[in-house]
């Protein structure tokens, strides 16, 4: 089989082992990043293309009738026509859970940077606050611990679950939101009700009309003056000006988010107001453990083997 894989370079900081991967074809073809005018020539004649964030459309797919299979180095499939690709008779798959350890992880690291003012902390010792103190230690800024503080998590799939099985070993309590308008599910709390009730409000729901600007100004509103807002899901999720406003005005403690609505924000983002009070910004970086990565390209392969086989697995189309 022969085949390419576009945009590797998204994927590999050349930290990654792809001998797995590449034993599994004829030929293999590898490019750091691949733009819209090249995709056409770069998959003539492929059998199997591997993209992650390459826009493959009808008429690539159309124009290549030896095609069999589109590997997805990612979980979203909106950069393929799956619909198309399914009148084609050509099987699309994607990568799952790859991901979930490095993203729990993220979040809580986040918690505890807000909890612990840490990163106001090493901001003081480097410009010489702590030299200056007259005492051994420096308490400028609020600590304090997650145990027995109150962990919304609103979107309880493998993700979430990891999240809160993280908080719990802090001693955090954990309760679950029900989105708006679902059905009322066991040991869910209405998402109006928990608002109120929580100390940390974690966000892991996919992004959807449902769920666009899930949390704005009114949900801002709801949440304690001293609670913390954690975003590893998506930016849409939150309404960013309402955010900033709510943070400019104390009416949150404060927010950490590894997403925004557009990425990278080459276009400037109201977030990224320097003025915004206890703020942190990471740039959508949670996912990208070495290990999970790792992961990724372990899927791809098992992929192709299952569809050599006869067997496909995590097909999207």
């Amino acid at each position: 089989m022969k085949a390419v894989f576009l945009d590797y370079q998204s994927l590999d900081k050349n930290d990654l082992d792809f001998r797995a991967l590449a034993a599994q074809f004829d030929q293999w073809t590898v490019y750091p990043a691949t733009s819209p005018i090249e995709v056409a020539e770069r998959i003539a004649d492929a059998e199997v293309i591997i993209t992650n964030k390459v826009q493959i459309n009808a008429e690539h797919m159309q124009h290549n009738p030896q095609l069999k299979v589109i590997l997805i180095s990612a979980t979203g499939t909106n950069n393929v026509d799956l619909e198309f690709a399914r009148e084609q008779d050509i099987v699309v798959c994607n990568c799952q859970g790859y991901g979930t350890a490095a993203v729990a992880q993220h979040t809580i690291m986040l918690m505890l940077n807000l909890a612990t003012s840490l990163l106001k902390y090493d901001r003081a010792v480097r410009t010489g606050e702590w030299n200056k103190s007259t005492q051994f230690c420096l308490m400028d800024y609020p600590i304090m611990e997650l145990s027995g503080k109150t962990l919304g998590i609103v979107g309880y799939g493998e993700l979430g679950q990891a999240v809160a099985k993280l908080a719990e070993a802090f001693g955090m309590q954990v309760k679950i939101a029900a989105l708006p308008n679902r059905p009322a599910r066991e040991k869910r709390i209405p998402f109006a009700e928990l608002l109120p009730q929580v100390d940390f409000l974690s966000l892991h729901c996919p992004l959807s009309d449902e769920t666009r600007d899930l949390i704005g100004r009114e949900e801002l509103e709801k949440m304690k003056s001293s609670a913390f807002l954690i975003n590893c899901a998506r930016g849409g999720v939150v309404n960013e000006a309402a955010l900033a406003d709510a943070l400019k005005a104390g009416e949150i403690a404060g927010a950490a988010t590894d997403v925004l609505t557009v990425e990278p924000p080459k276009d400037g983002n109201v977030l990224l107001d320097a003025s915004i009070p206890n703020l942190i910004i990471t740039p959508h970086s949670a996912w990208g453990s070495v290990d999970a990565r790792q992961r990724i390209v372990q899927q791809l392969v098992e992929n192709v083997e299952a569809f050599k086989a006869g067997m496909v697995i995590r097909q999207v189309n």
